[in-house]
């Protein structure tokens, strides 16, 4: 009996997937595991693997497409089995009938199994067959799948001389415009080229746009929706972070001898807010359904900047855990956020998010709230400037922080209490280990 390919739900907030890649041709073997369809969601892309063996029998969707999550995609069965030629809900809804059963699909040879497991070349089972087919070195090819892994497409690709990965769509396009692929830059997974990368020729002079679809879209309807039902208030103030630049300057040998990583300002600012935050829990707060919930654990939103859009990974109980413990796990999220392997279920959760701006030449600016979160913190560059201590001008490395709050959960006046403890507590960061 053919089984169903489904778009997974691989987030609570996820309603379709984009399908940004097919690893199987119809009519190829799919082994239980093996890496299917590749789907990106409003958080994250990721490699759905087969749940069943058998012949891809049906793809309904081609590449780029959005499919309502637990959609059907395709049909994996035995070779010859009839399925619906139209997807499911577009007029034929019936189930793939049964047809007699055929000889399983050949296994991979013993030695390639083994040779998998001691550390070989990776590759599915179609690869290994046209690498043998056109005597091609699969130890010379690069794999585009999960952990390298070699597919029949990086064979072919071999094969022709050049290692031109690209969607139907884009092929198609590319030949209708004469356009060379192997000069054009991808900017799907792997570097796979798909129909946005390649258009006909324009006048330079013509502006050039692309669709809000994906993480930007989701950002955007995020922002927008904040904006328009979150009464923000702002309040802005300057720190003085001599003290806790010299505290870092001599944290940082230890915790890079511990841990492997270099301490920042994000962590220290991570470590100091989650303890103003539990001083304060009128501000550690959220709304939902018209119902304030203060919370209990510290769970940090860290915005970060991806070539997807913005994301805000979570760092959980951070007012438990040290700058060492911050330091590693900070860094080792932000980078799994950046390169798209970070799961969907580390993008949701937080109770107050900080947006660092300071690596850029931007002194402060106003943050949107990260709903249902009642406030953030936005962090600006530490510059030198003058200022007043002791009734004498002197030069400060200043910072300047921005808290946007939800005035329909926090009132200005506890507001302005946790901003000013969070000052003190950066100012005067020995206090801290007392």
């Amino acid at each position: 009996m053919a089984k169903e390919v489904f778009m997974p739900k691989l987030s609570s907030t996820m309603e379709t997937g984009t399908l940004l890649q097919w690893f199987k041709q119809e009519g190829e073997p799919v082994e239980v595991g093996e890496p299917l369809l590749e789907v990106m969601t409003d958080k994250i892309n990721i490699e759905v693997e087969a749940y069943e063996e058998g012949i891809l029998l049906k793809r309904y969707y081609d590449e780029d497409e959005e499919v309502p999550v637990n959609g059907i995609v395709g049909y994996i069965g035995e070779e010859g089995e009839q399925v619906p030629e139209e997807k499911p809900g577009a007029g034929n809804d019936s189930p793939a009938p049964e047809s007699t059963p055929k000889a399983p699909v050949p296994e991979p040879a013993g030695q390639e199994i083994e040779a998998e497991k001691a550390g070989g070349v990776r590759a599915t089972p179609a690869a290994r067959k046209l690498s043998r087919e056109h005597s091609a070195n699969l130890s010379l090819i690069q794999g585009s799948g999960a952990k390298g892994r070699i597919h029949a497409a990086d064979v072919h690709a071999a094969v022709d001389g050049q290692q031109v990965r690209s969607t139907p769509l884009a092929k198609k396009e590319a030949e209708a415009n004469n356009v060379d692929l192997s000069a054009v830059k991808g900017s799907g997974s792997y570097g796979k080229i798909t129909r946005s990368d390649v258009s006909a020729p324009r006048a330079v002079e013509e502006l050039q746009s692309e669709p809000l679809q994906g993480v930007r879209k989701v950002v955007a309807e995020r922002m927008q929706k904040s904006a328009n039902e979150v009464p923000h208030v702002t309040l802005h103030t300057e720190i003085d972070m001599e003290v806790a630049m010299e505290l870092r300057t001599q944290l940082l040998p230890v915790i890079e001898k511990q841990t492997g990583q270099r301490l920042s300002v994000t962590e220290l600012l991570m470590f100091v807010g989650s303890r103003a935050l539990r001083k304060h829990p009128d501000v550690h707060a959220s709304m939902t359904d018209d119902r304030i919930t203060k919370q209990a654990a510290v769970h940090m939103g860290l915005a970060v900047a991806t070539d997807r859009g913005l994301l805000v990974p979570v760092i959980r109980h951070t007012e438990d855990k040290g700058l060492a413990e911050l330091a590693a796990e900070t860094k080792q999220t932000a980078a799994a956020a950046r390169n798209g392997t970070l799961p969907g279920k580390e993008l949701s959760g937080s109770t107050f998010t900080i947006s660092n701006l300071g690596m850029y030449a931007v002194d402060h600016f106003t943050p949107i709230i990260n709903q249902p979160e009642a406030a953030i913190l936005g962090v600006g560059r530490i510059q030198e400037k003058p200022v007043v201590k002791n009734g004498e001008i002197t030069v400060g490395r200043m910072m300047a922080i921005s808290l946007s709050f939800d005035h329909r959960i926090i009132d200005g006046a506890p507001a302005a209490a946790f901003l000013t403890d969070f000052k003190q507590m950066l100012e005067q960061p020995y206090q801290l280990f007392v």
